[in-house]
């Protein structure tokens, strides 16, 4: 089984700078993809940023320049910089690991406020 817990949302103004992070316990394999999924009221959740155990990232365009993603495999953590915040980027934030299958995981997600 694989637990993944968020933290590091909360409530900050326009152009302002958040940190998330995710630690992913149980059974992880060596290879595989983390990343961050975000969900605002009415939408689908869209993917944000994401990276494999290789190093090889993926970001939505809306936050490319933005947002950094990176991960601590020692620490099995994934982090996601989150610069030049804009209200449009407001939503629940939630951690993913996926594997080979394929088959996914997610955390309870974390509240992204950005508003003045």
């Amino acid at each position: 089984q694989v637990q993944l817990v968020e933290s590091g949302g909360g409530l900050v103004q326009p152009g302002g700078s958040l940190r998330l992070s995710c630690v992913v316990s149980g059974t992880i394999s060596r290879l595989n993809t983390l990343g961050w999924f975000r969900q605002a009221p009415g939408k689908q959740r869209e993917l944000v940023a994401a990276m494999t155990s290789g190093g090889i990232t993926n970001y939505a365009d809306s936050v490319k320049g933005r947002f950094t993603i990176s991960r601590d495999n020692a620490k099995n953590t994934v982090y996601l910089q989150m610069d030049s915040l804009k209200p449009e980027d407001s939503a629940i934030y939630y951690c993913n690991y996926r594997i080979i299958g394929p088959r996914n995981y997610w955390g309870q997600g974390t509240q992204v406020t950005v508003s003045s």
